[in-house]
């Protein structure tokens, strides 16, 4: 499956740790990233990570036009409610097009961790009826 990570500056680090704890179940799976958190979860963990423009870029937007043509099947996407303002619009869009095509969303480490047992589990296969294509490692 295909797995998107973005995470907010002051949520970075933990993200790196959450993919460290869970290297073995991401080793599975084909990640992408926004750039900045992708580097820090390639460096840190070792696991090859996609890696699309930076949040302030576009690629929060890059990863919405993914999950349109079916190509992501799980975002985690660690927020800063505090200092989220800037980034509202691009994360209510990201978040209205995982419902829309019903696509798993986490916003914090608890709900990523359920989902992330979920999928090792084999909760998540019924995503492999949908995008075929993406229950192969690249």
């Amino acid at each position: 499956m295909y797995i998107a990570l973005i995470a907010h500056d002051k949520k970075k680090e933990l993200m790196v740790q959450f993919c460290l704890a869970y290297r073995g179940i991401f080793a599975k799976h084909n990640l992408c990233a926004t750039r900045t958190t992708g580097s820090l979860i390639s460096e840190a963990t070792g696991l090859p990570v996609e890696k699309l423009l930076t949040g302030k870029q576009g690629g929060v937007q890059q990863i919405a036009a993914r999950i349109a043509y079916d190509e992501i099947d799980m975002v985690l996407c660690f927020r800063d409610h505090i200092t989220m303002r800037r980034f509202e619009p691009d994360l209510s869009n990201l978040m209205a097009i995982c419902d829309v095509h019903n696509v798993p969303i986490a916003t914090n480490s608890a709900t990523a961790e359920v989902l992330i047992q979920g999928l090792e589990r084999g909760d998540l296969d019924w995503r492999n009826i949908v995008n075929p294509k993406n229950n192969v490692r690249a």
